[in-house]
């Protein structure tokens, strides 16, 4: 009893802190992509990489723009891990051709999913210079799309989306650098370690001399958690004492994965003109981030099977220092978030427990999201509700002023079910293939499947958590899975940025007796249930064979 007063103590803690910081935030955000202003800063970077910031972009230049700073992001970080031996601070550490592909890709494209133990591969300099610098520009890169396809509701009759390159640094310089700057600090004084040491020597009780690895992790840790990343410095992530001290610390990091998704609603709100929008999707978020926290939450404290009802408790996998409430309270933030980011074993849950985390990711990461990953995500999904109930009444059906026709439903169409179809067919030809499940799987029945399709479920969400159990080492995993994190970013990146050209070049339309009202109750259950449907009818089956005939075993 004391540890679930002291569980739901941390979830009020940090609902307020997200009220808190709710509207100054969101508001901030807004005015950082709305003002004509460059910062002094801002324009000696422009004038580096020689772009116009008084310029703007159609949705198609826009895209060839996201395209091209991905691709040349994930081939510099190759190139940079691949150089790690002739590098400071490498301590003779180097990476292969088929991780270092995996890793590059996996940061580009903020699923920061990692198929290594950092503290014995990655040098300290590639962890700064690479990891970390991918962490603020693979967020900044979220935060743009959203933007723009929030001009696109908001400017009418035109083909000017804004321009990706101020628009990321923007993200960067203004919201991502003070923010993880002054909680890096924060962090440090939690007891977060920031280290250019090796490791630390020690002596064992029994007089054996020992070494702990260290690292610079308090500057990568911040923006880990607030750029919903996830790559850990260390191969325990944040289970690890130097990266998540003490349960000050554990609520600190939920909370930076959380404020900017939870904020940009009111960022969206404002930019639209009118911030009930906001709220309705707020809303929505809240309910679905809250429903699957009750369910883990109760799973884990009531779970089957001998050794974890003799404990009282599934302990297993988690942290003391935790406990069930934050463990289950960080694994389903993480989870709904596109951040990664573990304090616990995921895979140590039970079979209903490792449920909730995995269909939270399902839901298409929307409670709340990823840094703006999560804000386009439910604008996808309010089209699509708006669209089944314009079918329903029989009207053409409209939302902030733009009318959905084909073309628009046919881009949220192709966002919403990218997921969905490359998690299927990953996971499909994994169980398809003797030779890699026979190498790879170390837990046969349910929940061996449970771990194949965590594996691309978290992949193709750009998530990065994973499943235990399941070595993803090979050449078919590091491809396959690299392959997914490719596709789940900029496929929904690419049609989302189609939908907001398609937007923009409406005349906006004047409200009338037949327009359904986004802002109430009704707008909030239709686009809350639109996105349950979605994930039912579309993952339901495998779950079944999963992790629900896992937990009725």
């Amino acid at each position: 009893m004391g540890d679930t007063w002291a569980g739901l103590a941390q979830a009020g803690i940090l609902v307020v802190a997200l009220a808190v910081v709710y509207r100054p935030l969101g508001g901030f955000m807004a005015q950082v992509f709305t003002t004509d202003r460059h910062w002094r800063i801002e324009r000696v970077i422009y004038r580096l990489v020689r772009v116009n910031p008084s310029s703007e972009q159609r949705w198609t230049t826009y895209a060839l723009g996201v395209l091209a700073f991905g691709l040349v992001s994930a081939l510099l970080l190759y190139a940079l891990q691949r150089l790690q031996p002739l590098l400071p601070l490498s301590f003779g550490r180097s990476i292969p051709a088929e991780m270092a592909f995996n890793t590059a890709v996996s940061f580009a494209t903020n699923t920061n999913w990692q198929s290594y133990v950092p503290e014995s591969v990655m040098g300290h300099l590639v962890q700064m210079l690479g990891l970390t610098v991918h962490n603020f520009v693979s967020a900044g890169m979220g935060l743009a799309v959203a933007v723009a396809l929030i001009r696109g509701f908001v400017r009418h009759a035109g083909d000017r989306l804004g321009n990706f390159w101020v628009d990321l640094t923007r993200a960067v310089v203004r919201i991502l650098l003070p923010i993880s700057f002054v909680f890096a600090i924060v962090l440090v004084g939690l007891g977060v370690t920031m280290s250019l040491q090796e490791n630390i020597p020690v002596t064992g009780l029994d007089g054996a001399q020992h070494s702990i690895a260290i690292a610079p992790a308090a500057g990568q840790e911040v923006i880990k958690e607030l750029g919903t990343n996830g790559g850990g410095i260390f191969n325990a992530n944040a289970a690890h004492p130097f990266e998540n001290p003490n349960s000050w610390s554990n609520l600190v990091e939920i909370f930076l994965i959380l404020c900017i998704p939870v904020a940009l609603t009111r960022t969206f709100g404002i930019m639209v003109g009118n911030k009930r929008q906001g709220y309705v999707l707020l809303s929505v978020m809240g309910v679905l981030w809250a429903g699957v926290l009750a369910v883990t939450w109760w799973a884990e404290a009531h779970p089957n099977g001998p050794a974890a009802l003799l404990a009282g408790a599934a302990m297993e996998g988690k942290e003391t220092r935790f406990g069930i409430p934050a463990s289950t309270l960080f694994a389903t933030s993480t989870t709904g978030t596109s951040t990664g980011a573990v304090n616990s074993m995921h895979d140590s849950f039970s079979g209903l427990g490792g449920a909730g985390p995995m269909f939270q990711m399902m839901l298409g990461e929307v409670s709340p999201g990823g840094v703006g990953t999560g804000i386009y995500g439910i604008l996808v999904m309010a089209i699509i509700a708006v669209f089944l109930a314009g079918l329903m009444v029989g009207r053409t059906p409209e939302y902030l002023g733009k009318k959905l026709g084909r073309r628009e439903v046919t881009f949220a169409a192709i966002s919403m079910l990218t997921m969905p179809v490359v998690v299927l067919i990953g996971t499909g030809l994994a169980l398809a293939l003797p030779s890699v499940t026979g190498s790879s799987l170390s837990n046969p029945g349910a929940h061996g499947l449970s771990e194949v399709l965590y594996a691309y479920t978290s992949t193709a969400n750009n998530n990065g958590s994973a499943f235990a159990g399941l070595t993803v080492t090979n050449n078919f995993y590091e491809s396959t899975l690299g392959i997914a994190m490719l596709l789940g970013r900029f496929i929904p990146i690419l049609a989302t940025l189609a939908l907001a050209g398609a937007l923009v070049r409406q005349k906006k339309v004047p409200v009338s007796a037949g327009t359904l009202p986004t802002t109430g109750p009704l707008f909030s259950t239709m686009l809350g249930g639109t996105v349950l449907l979605v994930a039912a009818l579309t993952f339901v089956p495998a779950l079944a064979l999963g992790p629900i005939a896992e937990a009725l075993s």
